[in-house]
């Protein structure tokens, strides 16, 4: 069953949807498990694009609505989501102000000026450099630059970190899964498994409410990138209920259908390790595929480990939600020293 959500919600198309969808065979190949990607870091034009994108969609369909002028966000320095905001505002013709915190101590001093960062600033957007510290909480500086933007008489619409705590939030991956569903069908494959990235929450939200609207029962799991798996499962959990309700789903979402993975997220959020940088040397030596060391390097750790352990058995037959987060890579320099 589809829950139809094109026809309940207004969209404005930002991308190249379906996104591709493609076999890892050498990647398979290595870990015994047949392993594809669905790449929603190459489905739009904008900015390098990424799972934002998908999410934003039915944001920006909002902001234009409510005749909004300045997309205001956060999130980290190097935040994937603040420069694909910056990318969708240039399109709608709005302004951005974006609050960039300092959510991971990462002591190199070009981090602030090259990578997502510097992508937004060229799209026009303001950023400011303030606050600190990763939390799915509101976040007072981001307060701050809404309330700022009203004073100087313009009308704001605020987007919270990742897009996720957002009515609309969850949308844009609920619909992921019909996609997945309809390319499944096209060549005649099924995934029993889906790894993504975790982290402000919507978009496994998202796929836990999309999923579950279709007849056959998939285990989606989600690699924390927070370093706080709790929070992240309160995040999660919050999202897709309230999705669930909002898209009509017509089944409850509970603490069963979350399946947070705690193990890969490394010492902090934004912070890899070891495991982190083997993950996403292997995949760019045998694939050519980038990932990066916040996002997408930590779930494919994840997923590298689960499949050689045999907790994703043999056989498996595992779709991996490529998020996007290449842009990062040049900040991130010192760790491939």
């Amino acid at each position: 069953m589809s829950l139809d959500l094109d026809t309940k919600f207004p969209r404005r198309s930002l991308a190249f949807w379906p996104s591709p969808i493609h076999p890892l065979p050498r990647l398979s190949q290595e870990l015994g498990v047949e392993v594809w990607a669905k790449r929603d870091d190459i489905a739009s034009g904008l900015a390098f694009g990424g799972n934002k994108i998908r999410k934003l969609e039915f944001l920006a369909a909002d902001a234009v609505a409510q005749g909004c002028d300045t997309l205001v966000s956060i999130g980290n320095i190097q935040s994937n989501h603040t420069r694909q905001v910056a990318a969708v505002a240039a399109v709608l013709g709005m302004r951005c102000r974006l609050v960039q915190e300092e959510w991971t101590r990462w002591d190199d001093p070009v981090y602030d000026k090259v990578g997502n960062i510097l992508l937004s600033r060229l799209m026009g957007a303001e950023t400011l450099l303030e606050g600190e510290g990763y939390s799915t909480a509101e976040k007072d500086t981001w307060q701050r630059a809404l309330e700022q933007v009203r004073r100087d008489g313009g009308k704001p619409y605020a987007i919270p970190a990742g897009a996720s705590d957002h009515p609309l939030g969850g949308l844009g991956y609920a619909r992921f899964a019909d996609e997945v569903a309809a390319q499944e069908q096209a060549q005649g494959v099924f995934f029993d498994t889906v790894v993504t990235a975790t982290c402000t929450g919507s978009t496994q939200a998202g796929m836990v409410v999309g999923f579950a609207a279709q007849p056959r029962s998939r285990r989606v799991i989600g690699i924390d990138t927070a370093a706080n798996a709790e929070m992240t499962r309160a995040a999660v959990t919050k999202i897709a209920q309230a999705t669930a309700r909002l898209a009509g789903l017509r089944r409850e979402i509970g603490a069963a259908d979350i399946e947070i993975e705690p193990r890969f997220a490394g010492p902090d959020y934004g912070l890899p390790d070891a495991a982190t940088i083997a993950a996403i040397r292997m995949v760019a030596r045998l694939e050519g595929m980038l990932t990066d060391p916040v996002y997408e390097g930590k779930s494919m750790a994840g997923l590298i480990a689960m499949a050689r352990s045999g907790e994703i058995p043999k056989g498996a037959r595992v779709l991996y939600a490529h998020l996007g987060g290449a842009p990062a890579l040049n900040a991130y320099h010192k760790a491939f020293a």
